[in-house]
């Protein structure tokens, strides 16, 4: 939420005191200090807000959710929870992504299951069967509590507003093993707005051909009339088509199943799946699959609809700024495609928006807001890491800050490491990056393709190899952000930044952990990862 500023009285951005590198300190010593410094700026700022110092005081501290950090391996989240009530355990078991895809966020996930509002178990998209097996054992250790009424009925889908399709050409060269697109979609109509660093969320039909197949291994027509997600019934075959999720079955999908198998060994299989042990199979299997691998299992039709979750939409990163393509939102998208068990399977959204639509194509969608900014104070040096189609959000940075005429200076500084397979076929956005390169809007642009040479080369890479005039930036103020990939990429960078204090600020191990943790709470280390 942006703070509210009195009419007449300029918003000021924060400036945050930072000891010099010609102050008589070492520097592990002066970023432990410039830490503290940033403790006590915060409470300055409480009481230039017009807060007391009693009522600063008697304030409920904000409670901290070590776990909730997606660059965590869920062992040690599950650790770092031990202790704590079951719903702050249960918290530790999801990916800590808040990417809203099982409709709720992390904590409200977690809290809405041990207080009885939710059964099933395998809502975290991201997490997977990792997630839905640590949640199904903490159940099992302390059953949920039975809700004290009827719970409320959930609220529908956010449908969004009315926005259209413009385009989706393809970025990659044909020689890419990647298909990304740069898809423009029109607000004109919808009265959206956004800022750079917000994500949109575009509703997407399923495959037709998907739905067709689910239909035929029903032995249905289509026309049978099931449940909808609003009140009143609709054709199984819209159902199926843009109401429900059958890409991605529950656990509840499968229990009932498993309840309805007339073969004894398909539901113990459906069971086995249901519960997530090892080796069951069909793995991360869609609809048909288990239609097909289950032929007993023919429950009714309006049962089997209930089950299957309702069809969300999908989040993007936002590639663009307002300032420089108003009425417009601009995506950089990776087209998902996958064979498996004989198969093709298409990503929902992506493969609507990149393959299946045409231009003006009525969509629908809405804007869901960030804590990924720039900084408030324009002069402050901004480090962006983000390979592949991470590069989303940074590419709206640096065309927010082309149109406000920014261009860079001794404080003002960008540095973007971008990189991916191959140069020739997957350097996203090239000619943008460089024009922007040669005019200072981006004063510095680290490369890192991973399949050009004898030896794989990735951004942390790139990282290391500048990590003293890094580490100069990070004494300036630098913000750094991070944009991709949570369970290598982000890690990966996070381990980098870590070795970086470590050797140029001669800090130790736990120093430069705590330095890292100093950044995030002053907004200087910020992470869109997924």
């Amino acid at each position: 939420m942006n703070a509210i500023v009195p009419s007449g009285a300029p918003a000021k951005p924060p400036v945050i005191p930072m000891i010099p590198e010609s102050a008589p300190f070492s520097p592990a010593q002066r970023a432990w200090l410039n830490g503290f410094l940033a403790g006590l700026y915060g409470e300055a700022q409480a009481g230039a807000a017009g807060m007391s110092t009693a009522t600063a005081l008697a304030a409920p501290e904000e409670e901290e959710f070590p776990w909730h950090d997606p660059a965590v391996e869920l062992p040690e989240r599950l650790k770092l929870a031990e202790g704590r009530p079951m719903s702050r355990r249960l918290m530790a078991c999801m990916a800590q992504l808040d990417c809203g895809q099982c409709g709720y966020l992390c904590q409200s996930y977690a809290e809405a299951i041990a207080e009885g509002r939710e059964t099933s178990l395998s809502l975290c998209v991201p997490g997977a069967k990792a997630t839905s097996k640590a949640l199904k054992a903490l159940v099992a250790e302390a059953p949920a509590a039975k809700p004290a009424a009827a719970p409320a009925t959930k609220p529908a889908r956010p449908l969004g507003e009315p926005v259209s399709l413009l385009s989706a050409a393809r970025l990659t060269a044909a020689a890419s093993a990647k298909d990304v697109r740069h898809v423009v979609i029109d607000l004109t109509a919808s009265g959206l707005r956004y800022e750079p660093g917000d994500s949109i969320g575009v509703q997407a039909d399923n495959d037709p051909a998907l739905a067709a197949a689910c239909l035929a291994a029903l032995g249905a027509t289509g026309d049978e009339s099931v449940p909808g997600i609003e009140p009143g019934t609709v054709p199984l075959r819209a159902a199926f088509l843009s109401e429900r999720d059958i890409a991605r079955p529950l656990d509840r999908t499968l229990d009932l199943l498993a309840g309805t198998a007339k073969d004894p060994a398909e539901a113990k299989a459906l069971r086995a799946l249901a519960d997530g042990d090892d080796g069951a199979e069909p793995d991360a299997a869609d609809l048909l699959d288990l239609l097909e691998a289950f032929p007993s299992a023919r429950p009714p039709l309006d049962q089997l609809v209930a089950s299957l979750p309702v069809l969300k939409p999908r989040l993007y990163s936002i590639a663009s700024s307002p300032l420089a393509v108003p009425g417009r939102v601009e995506l950089c998208m990776s087209v998902v495609r996958a064979e498996r068990r004989g198969r093709v399977r298409d990503g929902v959204a992506s493969c609507h928006l990149g393959h299946r639509c045409d231009a003006g194509t009525p969509l629908r969608a809405y804007i869901q807001g960030s804590h990924f900014r720039l900084p408030a104070n324009p002069e402050a040096p901004v480090i962006m890491c983000g390979p592949g189609t991470g590069i989303a959000p940074f590419r709206a940075f640096l065309q927010h800050r082309a149109a406000l005429g920014l261009k860079g200076g001794l404080r003002g500084r960008t540095w973007l490491f971008f990189g991916d397979q191959r140069e020739a076929a997957d350097f996203l956005f090239r000619d943008e990056l460089e024009a922007w390169q040669a005019d200072g809007t981006l004063a510095r642009l680290s490369l890192a393709w991973s399949r050009d040479g004898a030896r794989k080369v990735y951004v942390q890479d790139r990282m290391r190899e500048s990590g003293a005039e890094l580490w100069r930036w990070f004494q300036d103020g630098a913000h750094f952000y991070v944009c991709g990939d949570a369970s290598r990429m982000a890690k990966d960078v996070d381990a980098a930044l870590r070795e970086i204090a470590m050797r140029e600020g001669q800090l130790s191990a736990d120093q430069a952990r705590d330095w890292l943790g100093a950044l995030g709470r002053q907004g200087r280390y910020q992470r869109d990862v997924y």
